[in-house]
Formats: C-alpha cells, structure tokens, sequence
C-alpha cells in the first residue's frame, strides 16, 4: 500500500461545450453511500464527501468491464458473490499508490545507522509497498550499510493492492523515474533497458532478492508476517483510516518490534495522541513507549 492512498483520476466521460460533464454512467448518492461503507469496511479507508469524482472514474472502468451502466448494478452483482475475484478488483479501483524511491530521504540516514548497530540479521517491513519504490529503497539501503552481510537482511514487502504487487514484483520503471536518484545509485542498483525495454530501467538481482512481497491486508484478523523487525515502514497510509482504526493498527505494529525498533511514519502523520504504546523519537519516527 504503498503508500497506498485514494487520490483523483482521469474522469473518463467527455466534456460539453459547456463544461458539463456528461455521464454515461449512473451513480446515485445511495450507490456512493454504499461505495464508502464497502471500501470502509473491506480496507478502512474513509471516503470523503467529495471523493465522488474520484469514485466515478475509478470504478467506471469496471462497470464497463462488466458492460454495466448502473453501479446499482455493479453494487448489486458484488453482493450476489462476497467471494467474487471482482471485490480485489474493486478495492484495487479505490486505491492509488502514491511512492517514489527514497521518498522523505530525511528518513534512511537514520534508518541506515540503526541498522549498522543491529544486533543479528536485519528484517524490515514495507507495510504499504505500493509498486516497490519503498522496499527497494530498504533494500538498497541495507547494501549501503552492510555491505556483504546484507545478504543475510530480509525487507518484507506488502500492500493490499495485487495490481501494485505485481508491478512491485517486476521490479521495471520509467527512467525519468529512476533518474531522480543520485548517478552513483543508479549506476549500482539499475540496469538500463536496451531495445524493447529503452525507455525503463529494471532492478538488478542484488536488490530485489532482499524483498518478499506479500498481499496484506491491514485490517485482516490474521497478519501473515512474522517479527520481529527492526524496522517498520507506515508511510501515508493512517491518515485514510479514521482513528480507532489508526490506533488498532499501531497496536498491532507494537509486538512485532524489537525493543529498541523504529516505527516510520508519513510526514503529514502524529501518532502521539492515538497511541501510548509509542513515542516520538525524531521527525516521523517512533519507538515503543516502554523502551528507554
């Protein structure tokens, strides 16, 4: 997840001369009621009011996969089939990723000396991997850090996004995109796309096999990782849960932390009056409360 965050689309109906957008399909305010209340329920993010263009957009392109005009209809067939592959798809339609390698770079010099005082193998968690960029960015990380013993590091990566998963997985990006980093990085933990692939720029080996991805999701009963971590990475994800959601996670983050781990949030996140099991340590990062 990524970050995994619910942002804007492109509106896929057209434009009047008037500036009116004309709709093909049909949306209600019971259907976006509804719309909020699943997504909320099935992934806790909470759609604001004004999210209904979003809402449109995103979903539109199911309701046409299916060749629907009504998302009564479309609403109506997700009931019908609670275990229908269409509900991944559903919640993939609601969520962006919003990511970038080394994104609020303020955070990896710390995490970097954290990890070269750790005491046995490094294990970091993404917990809202989005398409790879902040596993990745663990993972280099952790080379730069450890040299050689970052073989024996591990970043567990997850997002309950498949779509970004697996384009996680693949490990491609644009090259505009990896440029942003500093040559040096890019030299060391790229290869450049010949031929069919110009254009891109693919992980190299040595990265990518410090990275499990995983499908999650956070507010599954059962988590399937396992600490404890050294590390966790929440970035830009609490703030679309409401706050009994927020500290319900954080209390569930707390256990799989090692005494002295770090809990890494997004830069528009304070979890200081959601919960007590955590204390500011540093800009965005946190560690458990009863460590002193």
């Amino acid at each position: 997840m990524t970050t995994t965050e619910p942002g804007s689309g492109a509106d896929p109906g057209q434009w009047s001369g008037l500036g009116q957008l004309e709709r093909d399909l049909v949306l209600t305010d019971e259907d976006f009621t509804q719309i909020r209340k699943l997504i909320y329920q099935r992934a806790g993010i909470v759609l604001a009011e004004h999210k209904r263009e979003m809402v449109y957009s995103r979903l539109a392109k199911r309701l046409r996969h299916h060749g629907l005009i009504r998302f009564s209809d479309y609403l109506a067939r997700l009931a019908r089939q609670p275990e229908a592959r269409e509900w991944e798809e559903f919640t993939n339609a609601l969520t962006t990723n919003l990511t970038a390698f080394f994104r609020e770079m303020h955070h990896f010099p710390l995490l970097a000396e954290h990890v070269r005082q750790a005491s046995g193998p490094v294990r970091l968690w993404s917990a809202a991997a989005s398409s790879g960029e902040e596993p990745y960015s663990l993972a280099m990380t952790l080379l730069e850090s450890l040299g050689p013993k970052a073989s024996d590091a591990r970043v567990v990566a997850t997002d309950i996004d498949t779509e970004a998963l697996a384009r996680a997985r693949a490990g491609v990006y644009p090259i505009e995109q990896v440029r942003k980093l500093d040559e040096a990085r890019v030299k060391r933990f790229f290869q450049k796309g010949k031929g069919r692939h110009e254009g891109f720029a693919r992980i190299r080996p040595e990265v990518s096999s410090l990275v499990d991805f995983q499908s999650m999701n956070l507010l599954a009963p059962q988590w399937p990782v396992k600490g404890p971590f050294d590390a966790i990475f929440c970035r830009n994800v609490m703030i679309y849960f409401d706050k009994e959601t927020q500290a319900r996670i954080l209390e569930r983050f707390a256990p799989l932390l090692k005494p002295n781990g770090l809990l890494f949030a997004g830069h528009s996140e304070n979890f200081s009056y959601i919960s007590k099991v955590f204390r500011l340590r540093g800009q965005t990062v946190y560690t458990l409360a009863s460590h002193r």
